[in-house]
């Protein structure tokens, strides 16, 4: 796919699940669980331990299946190893130029975070295909992706940090891309006690509720317009 495919696939879906687990094993549970909950994307963060192998072995088992994406990549270096080991996407908390330039020179959608106005414009500016907005939670929540629209009606947003259900639908009123979901979709004790049936069901839920959202709203996929 190309990376404008791929930044399409991701609006489309809606959600990209942050996958952070204890074990190789975990995550690759938690990426089955989601992918079976009908959200075929996810971003394995540089947490996990082999991380970079994870990535690799699903990036594999899951070619035409999923989109694997590599999340808390901090810089160029590490940014580098994500792509060898076949990340279709790159994703950071912060903004690192180097990992952006990375990203844009090997054509895989990038997606920076920010958090100030400033450091949106920063983002945009350095090339980002969508923008993460992280901590949102702890910043106002949906309210503040609405505030953030008024001067950047354009860019994509996707919410990370403190999304959940009971504002998930909040947050594409507000005008967000797509949703970074974390600890309320991939349940941690879920997890680690073996039951996957529940993050499966998380996930159907989220689904859920950004399809119909985006109905009500007379939108089936959210507008990226750069």
């Amino acid at each position: 796919m190309t990376r404008e495919e791929i930044v399409a696939r991701i609006v489309e879906i809606g959600l990209v699940p942050v996958i952070r687990a204890s074990s190789p094993k975990s995550a690759h549970a938690a990426a089955d669980a989601v992918a079976e909950g009908g959200i075929p994307v996810f971003e394995i963060t540089m947490t996990v331990p082999n991380a970079i192998q994870v990535i690799r072995e699903l990036a594999k088992d899951g070619s035409g299946k999923f989109l694997v994406g590599a999340g808390t990549v901090l810089d160029a270096d590490s940014a580098l190893m994500c792509l060898d080991a076949g990340a279709q996407f790159l994703v950071s908390p912060g903004l690192d130029i180097g990992m952006v330039g990375v990203a844009r020179r090997n054509g895989v959608p990038v997606l920076p975070g920010a958090l100030t106005p400033t450091e949106v414009m920063a983002a945009a500016k350095a090339g980002a295909d969508l923008i993460k907005i992280f901590p949102c939670g702890n910043v106002g929540g949906p309210a503040y992706i609405k505030a953030l629209r008024g001067p950047f009606p354009k860019l994509p947003f996707i919410p990370t940090g403190g999304v959940n259900f009971d504002n998930a639908a909040d947050f594409i009123r507000a005008g967000a891309a797509a949703l970074g979901a974390g600890t309320d979709l991939v349940d941690k004790s879920a997890l680690e006690s073996g039951k996957t049936d529940i993050i499966v069901a998380n996930a159907r839920r989220f689904v859920s509720i950004v399809q119909e959202t985006r109905a009500a709203l007379g939108r089936s996929v959210a507008t990226v317009s750069r």
